[in-house]
């Protein structure tokens, strides 16, 4: 039996569902479907992914689906909860009970946070989290991982600043955490005072002896020490008055000036959609990885939904215990 066997018929409600092994296992998955789209084209034939959104999130649903559409499944779901027996009263529960009979496995978005555990106990088929609430949302950090892995050859021994706000950017965290589980990652944390990193997740830093942290304000001033930069949106909502928002923008704008100081192999990661925070010029620039990490997010939601439904990909080779160790 093949290593990843226990990933047949399980959840994905965190990451935390996932061993260290099983991640770099769907990053090695991720590569091979990519190096090797028409022969996995089949892997998933007869099988049916329901996307049940309950909020609106064109990318991540069209993400999910265009993965099970290139396995060769199908895809049956709603967009937006006026849409379904929700509007009549209906339970998470009963829904995920009445959908697991016609499915292989649900993708699951919710604005309410704990809903896709909910989901995943109700359900007989893997439900995996497409975002909840405030953001936990695995298959976005999986897709970061893949960017760097493809990037740099490796998810450790870099020097990652998190830029804008920290203190609500839920993919920050679950990110942090995820490379805290890995080691050897050195942090710079970039934001304004009043969206500072949140006391938990810096905890996770601590707790985790080979990763460290800085916490700065400005972005110019680090930008030259970093591998990878990861963009997020400064939500304008996040501030009590008009003034601190205009004052605080403009400072975490990456522009072509800000990335001339960068190193010339920087990875400009974002996990979109981005407002203004990174000007459209930067768009040319071969160190904006944000385009392509909607790419690997896909190939990731292809090497999850395979794998969680136990279709194995034509040719495909495990990684061996021995690599994973090393």
């Amino acid at each position: 039996m093949s290593k990843e066997t226990p990933m047949v018929g399980k959840s994905v409600v965190t990451l935390d569902d996932l061993s260290t092994n099983q991640i770099l296992e769907m990053l090695h998955k991720a590569e091979y479907i990519d190096a090797h789209r028409k022969e996995v084209s089949h892997t998933c034939e007869g099988r049916v992914l329901a996307t049940l959104f309950y909020e609106p999130s064109t990318r991540t649903r069209l993400s999910f689906e265009t993965a099970m559409l290139r396995l060769g499944g199908k895809v049956i779901g709603f967009a937006g909860a006026q849409l379904a027996s929700v509007t009549k009263g209906e339970t998470i529960s009963d829904t995920l009970k009445t959908v697991s009979n016609y499915v292989d496995v649900v993708a699951i978005r919710h604005p309410k946070e704990g809903a896709a555990l909910v989901a995943s106990r109700a359900a007989s088929v893997p439900v995996i989290n497409a975002g909840d609430g405030g953001h936990m949302h695995p298959t976005q950090t999986l897709a970061d991982l893949a960017t760097l892995q493809s990037r740099f050859g490796r998810i450790t021994d870099l020097t990652v600043g998190l830029c804008g706000d920290l203190t609500f950017g839920r993919t920050v965290h679950s990110l942090i955490e995820t490379l805290c589980r890995f080691g050897n990652v050195r942090f710079i944390l970039i934001s304004p005072e009043e969206l500072k990193t949140p006391q938990y997740v810096i905890d996770r830093i601590n707790a985790t002896p080979s990763c460290s942290y800085v916490e700065v304000r400005d972005l110019a001033s680090v930008i030259g020490d970093l591998d990878v930069l990861y963009m997020t949106r400064v939500q304008k909502e996040r501030f009590f008055n008009e003034d601190d928002y205009l004052r605080l923008r403009d400072t975490y704008i990456l522009d072509e000036s800000k990335m001339a100081l960068a190193k010339p192999h920087m990875a400009v990661l974002h996990p979109l959609p981005r407002v203004n925070e990174i000007a459209v010029e930067v768009d040319d620039d071969p160190r904006a990885a944000y385009f392509e990490q909607v790419k690997n997010g896909m190939l990731m939601r292809m090497a999850l939904e395979s794998s969680v439904v136990g279709d194995d990909l034509p040719g495909y080779e495990p990684l061996t215990p021995k690599e994973v160790q090393a």
